[in-house]
């Protein structure tokens, strides 16, 4: 009796062994499911804190490119400072509020920091000298997604032309009527314009 419970016990034990030694595949495939569901939650949570930690106007101006340049032109606009003390910040105009578009355009943002390091434009004239590239760029992006980010707060639709000046209200039936985008006729909106000499000088209103 003593002989047959041993040879019981060590059976078990083989078998916990085996099993261990060579899991079966549904034990292999509900662990590795289980272990890329953890991984997954921790990618997750990782990569949505990291792109929430980048998407701040702090974090954008905490280079000196921004700060000394772009962002002491912005300070004097009213997109910065305004009756109603709702402001427009950086990411609002520069980031896209859709998931798939914001990731888009982190990966882009990677082309920026490259020329961080490299220094392309670390000093006042090295700024102005890529002033124009930088802007067009810009301007570009914005033609291409009807001037989505700026749409997230002004849309024709919601205009209220009875409270607007009777040049904003002819612009902007023109550019309804023309199907313009936001960029064609706002360029210098919250920026100094670059030199403007290759660019068609009927097309930017400047700075409301």
């Amino acid at each position: 009796m003593n002989s047959n419970k041993s040879n019981e016990c060590s059976g078990v034990i083989c078998r916990l062994w085996q099993v261990l030694k060579k899991p079966s595949v549904t034990y292999s495939l509900g662990a590795l499911l289980t272990v890329g569901f953890v991984l997954g939650i921790i990618f997750w949570g990782g990569f949505n804190t990291a792109m929430e930690m980048t998407n701040n106007e702090e974090f954008c101006i905490s280079c000196h490119e921004m700060q000394d340049n772009v962002f002491m032109e912005y300070k004097e606009t009213i997109h910065y400072s305004n009756r109603t003390g709702v402001r427009a910040t950086c990411p609002d105009c520069h980031v896209p509020k859709e998931w798939h578009y914001k990731v888009a355009r982190k990966i882009q943002a990677s082309n920026e920091l490259l020329h961080k390091a490299l220094g392309s434009i670390d000093t006042r004239e090295k700024f102005e000298a890529k002033r124009l590239k930088l802007a067009k760029n810009v301007w570009r992006a914005m033609e291409e997604t009807d001037s989505r980010e700026c749409r997230n707060c002004h849309n024709f639709e919601f205009m209220d032309f009875g409270e607007q000046g009777r040049r904003a209200v002819k612009r902007h039936a023109q550019g309804l009527d023309e199907g313009k985008t936001c960029i064609d006729c706002h360029k210098g909106i919250a920026h100094e314009l670059p030199d403007m000499h290759d660019v068609d000088p009927t097309s930017v209103v400047g700075t409301l």
